[in-house]
């Protein structure tokens, strides 16, 4: 197991003692404790409210000056960030969702996490063509002008790689919300569902598989069953309201709502019908699921349940002090609706319902709150979803009791955040 700082491994003590001691000190916010609030006495004297400021006294920049609108110069750590040790090379690498610092569900277009394999394409939409082929009455050849003639659709769905958190499968280890769970995002998609296509080229009977082919150096391929293609799948051409980004798929892109985020492939070009599926390197050497006798789990596509809370968290650590708090989070399932988030902030000893706020869809974020009073004791913060059909998500060892240790994907089990009493955080785990 891994420790919970350096010096308190050079001193002998192990996390996992060191955190059942803390529990069973019982380590618990106060109740009854007192809130922080704005003191207007102290508001009243204020410099920065009794004094001009530079902002009221000159004229801002005109709208003009920024035709494209970009965030506040104030907001500008609020990016996608790598982790070096995973990236290979720059043409093969992931970059994070900053989660910490977003509210809300829908994940704005310029920190949406994204995974490529060789680079991001470039290509002219002019120039871009879409094929179907294989197993159908009619093989096609659709231009983006053509794809934008077909009745259109807007669903919102969150997009989550299957590998997300699965450095965590041995122990805590990347001490940062961001690169723990920062592999999802959720947005509007604008596009047409891939049925219509489908008709229009007249699927064969014995078409029982759909190849996708992305049109980027690496030929990005995944094997899709028909049924879920036939569903609802999107070939989608917009993301909240604009055009993909280029990282995103420019110009089209296929959705597959609540299945892993390798499907999901980018700049699509061709989809192929067969009667099997293809078993390429993307579902063979990699997306499976290792177990400890050396088998492999196979066509694991559902994102099971599964939450994170964003604040507070490693990094955004509490630095108001004792009083209110606001805990936040997220969840999700691609089994459809969230029902309920429970929080604990005693590693799983007692758990309390979360309010969820805002818009509740199917195979899309949840954002959940829960209010309390810090007393500044040690919390050890937990929170567990269970979606509308029923299913509760999971802690890591009981996905290790059943997977081992050598997994990589699918890991939806509870996250641990350690919060000190200086407000400091740390990944952590707790059993």
């Amino acid at each position: 197991m891994a420790r919970i700082s350096e010096s308190k491994a050079r001193n002998g003590a192990s996390r996992r003692a060191f955190l059942k001691a803390g529990l069973a000190g019982g380590a618990m916010v106060a109740a009854g404790a007192a809130v922080t609030r704005p003191n207007p006495a102290q508001a009243a004297g204020d410099p920065l409210i009794t004094e001009t400021q530079d902002w009221n006294r000159y004229l801002g920049d005109g709208v003009d000056a920024s035709p494209y609108g970009s965030p506040s110069q104030f907001e500008s750590h609020v990016v996608r960030r790598n982790v070096s040790w995973l990236t290979a090379d720059p043409v093969s690498s992931i970059n994070f969702t900053p989660l910490h610092e977003l509210d809300g569900i829908i994940t704005p277009n310029g920190v949406c996490f994204e995974r490529h394999h060789a680079g991001t394409a470039v290509i002219d939409p002019v120039e871009h063509r879409l094929m179907i082929n294989g197993l159908v009455e009619t093989p096609l050849v659709f231009t983006m002008d053509d794809l934008k003639r077909f009745p259109r659709e807007n669903r919102v769905y969150f997009l989550e790689c299957a590998a997300n958190s699965g450095m965590e499968w041995r122990g805590a280890q990347l001490n940062g919300c961001q690169f723990t769970h920062g592999m999802v995002h959720c947005v509007a998609y604008t596009g047409v569902p891939l049925k219509l296509l489908l008709e229009e080229a007249g699927l064969k009977p014995e078409g029982k598989w759909l190849l996708a082919e992305g049109a980027d150096a690496s030929a990005m391929t995944r094997s899709i069953p028909i049924e879920k293609a036939l569903d609802d799948c999107m070939v989608a051409f917009k993301m909240n309201g604009e055009a993909l980004r280029p990282e995103q798929g420019y110009p089209v892109r296929l959705v597959v709502p609540g299945w892993e985020g390798n499907m999901w492939v980018k700049w699509l070009r061709r989809l192929e019908v067969g009667d099997q599926p293809w078993a390429q390197r993307e579902e063979t050497s990699k997306y499976t699921d290792l177990h400890a006798d050396g088998t492999a789990r196979r066509h694991t596509f559902v994102m099971d349940v599964k939450s994170v809370i964003t604040n507070p968290s490693p990094q955004a650590p509490v630095t108001h002090g004792r009083g209110q708090m606001v805990l936040s989070g997220i969840a999700w399932s691609g089994h459809g609706r969230i029902k309920r988030v429970d929080v604990s902030l005693d590693g799983g000893r007692n758990w309390h319902e979360a309010r969820i706020d805002g818009p509740s869809l199917p195979k899309a974020l949840h954002r959940f709150y829960y209010d309390f009073d810090w007393d500044g004791s040690e919390l050890f913060l937990q929170s567990r979803a269970v979606d509308e059909t029923g299913q509760v998500q999971p802690t890591k060892d009981e996905l290790r009791a059943v997977r081992g240790v050598n997994s990589i994907y699918h890991n939806n089990g509870i996250q641990t955040w350690y919060v000190k009493a200086d407000g400091g955080v740390e990944n952590v785990e707790v059993s």
